[in-house]
């Protein structure tokens, strides 16, 4: 349906492929690799459109860096308010900069029309036949083309991929095209351009407006990555990949208008700390490239997986098409790690330390599961027990990762309390592998049990909003008397000890014990009432 992008892909991978740790753990990896490209995306697209003014005056040298943290600091600082209002220039300052990047490559193709012969592909591979490792290198430099290209699907959730698809061949092909042939006619007639041949197409007089149209037109691309790590991380937490985190919902109209804070102070620091650490777009080249590349290889080689065993296409119509991308992305892939040493480090450090928080939270989580399974009791046990309990007006909600047990919570209640609500309802909530729940019967599958009891399982979708009051209050019909307002939610929270025990060594259960207690509040991420709610704690070894 156009969602969940890569974190998806690994996920279905795991899912279908026997011994599939490999292609998971790579998908993972790709997953952490999209939060080092917002980190670099925003930083080199901003120095890139800034750095007209050195262009325009060698006065603004000394202050090319200043100005682009000024404008990143701006950038995110705005993330909190979402997109919505501001969304509707979007669409027209981009046809803008779209419309005025072509006029300026018109404008020099007009003064060396003979550069229109590069449409011809031979030329390409004469290049690469006379240069011989020397025009491979020349790949990792020119990928910087595809810089801000996330803007052009970032909302393919939104729109579908029909009006994508018309945009790229209607506005963004030509206007690139035509462009990038300017360049190449600017670089025949004045072959000293090279210094910057974008903005040296420009006359004086537009200098000035296109580097405001290109730094705004750099924020636009730049907001598109950074709402892509909002719904990463949303993704990431729902399929269980990550701690929960704030997450503020920006829109009440737009699904997926999300804004989470940490992530995004986060990025706002790297940002910073890459424009004055590399200080120029030429420097980031490399960690953008590395970052992108493996990025790309890395999904093709998930797509063609999910699409043999997932979707069961035949061979016959999946490996063309992977070998066809295959072949392209191994070789920027290859040109840009040449550079690893010259800043294409800095992607792969990043991506490595995600990937380790996201596995030592996946595996704690399956440690602690596994603990506190041993300690629970069965229902079908635990219930009969209750006859002589005594019984207090209203529902008791309690939430539980184990649908057949006892809740912990639910024990220690009865334990120090010696009372039980007259409905008590085990709810568990499931994300699954699909964007959203389609029909609200798909929502909550509820079960009746004896003495007042109810087992309730609550689907959400991995980028719905998990509203659990809202979606138990449509269960009026089914039986289940559900009043808000004489409802308590029951939550169990575990204080985590650090152990040998299970398979986490002790520094790895420190590093999972500090990102538990540092998880986000689950009254606010389930939707819950705060007045409502009950936290019960338990302490376990992992």
């Amino acid at each position: 349906r156009g969602e969940g992008g890569i974190l998806a892909l690994a996920t279905l991978v795991g899912d279908v492929v026997r011994r599939g740790k490999l292609f998971f753990v790579l998908g993972l990896f790709g997953a952490a690799l999209l939060y080092a490209d917002g980190m670099i995306t925003p930083a080199i697209s901003v120095l890139g459109a800034v750095e007209g003014l050195h262009i325009a005056t060698p006065l603004f040298d000394s202050y090319v860096v200043p100005i682009a943290v000024a404008i990143l600091i701006g950038l995110f600082f705005f993330q909190s308010r979402g997109t919505t209002g501001v969304g509707t220039v979007f669409g027209p300052i981009t046809m803008l900069w779209f419309v005025a990047i072509s006029l300026l490559g018109v404008q020099q193709i007009i003064r060396a029309p003979q550069v229109l012969a590069a449409i011809n592909p031979t030329h390409g591979f004469e290049f690469f036949m006379i240069n011989g490792s020397r025009g491979f290198l020349v790949l990792g430099a020119v990928f910087l083309v595809v810089t801000g290209g996330e803007a052009l699907y970032a909302d393919i959730g939104h729109f579908g991929t029909a009006p994508i698809r018309l945009t790229w061949f209607v506005v963004v092909l030509p206007a690139l095209t035509l462009n990038y042939f300017g360049q190449g006619a600017l670089l025949l007639v004045q072959p000293e351009a090279a210094v910057n041949p974008f903005y040296l197409m420009a006359p004086s007089w537009a200098l000035y407006p296109m580097v405001v149209l290109a730094t705004a037109a750099a924020v636009i691309a730049s907001q598109a990555i950074i709402s892509g790590a909002f719904s990463l991380t949303m993704q990431a937490i729902q399929l269980g990949y990550s701690p929960r985190l704030k997450v503020i919902y920006t829109s009440a109209r737009i699904i997926g208008q999300i804004y989470v804070p940490v992530v995004n102070w986060g990025l706002m620091l790297a940002c910073i700390a890459l424009v004055l650490g590399f200080r120029t777009s030429s420097n980031l080249a490399a960690a953008y490239g590395v970052a992108i590349t493996t990025t790309m290889l890395i999904t093709t080689v998930l797509f063609y997986v999910v699409a043999r065993r997932r979707w069961h296409w035949p061979a016959a119509a999946a490996l063309p098409i992977a070998v066809f991308f295959i072949t392209i992305d191994l070789a920027f892939f290859g040109a840009n790690m040449l550079k690893v040493a010259h800043g294409g480090w800095f992607p792969l450090l990043v991506s490595a330390a995600i990937l380790f928080l996201m596995l030592t939270w996946k595996k704690g989580r399956r440690v602690l599961r596994g603990q506190l399974s041993e300690i629970c009791i069965p229902l079908d046990t635990f219930v009969p027990e209750l006859k002589s309990i005594r019984r207090v007006p209203g529902t008791a909600v309690y939430m539980s990762g184990n649908r057949y047990g006892t809740p912990l919570a639910l024990l220690h209640n009865l334990k120090h309390n010696k009372v039980l609500h007259e409905q008590v309802v085990l709810l568990t909530v499931r994300t699954e592998e699909v964007p959203y729940i389609g029909n609200a019967k798909d929502r909550v599958a509820l079960e009746k049990l004896d003495e007042g009891f109810w087992r309730a399982q609550v689907h959400f979708g991995f980028v719905e909003k998990p509203d659990v009051p809202g979606a138990l209050a449509g269960l009026k019909q089914t039986g289940l008397r559900f009043d808000p307002m004489r409802t308590t939610y029951f939550i169990g929270r575990e204080t985590i000890l650090a152990t040998r025990k299970l398979g986490l060594s002790s520094w790895r259960g420190s590093i999972f014990a500090w990102m538990t207690r540092n998880a986000g509040d689950a009254t606010s991420y389930f939707c819950l009432p705060p007045n409502g709610v009950v936290e019960l704690g338990a302490r376990v070894e992992v």
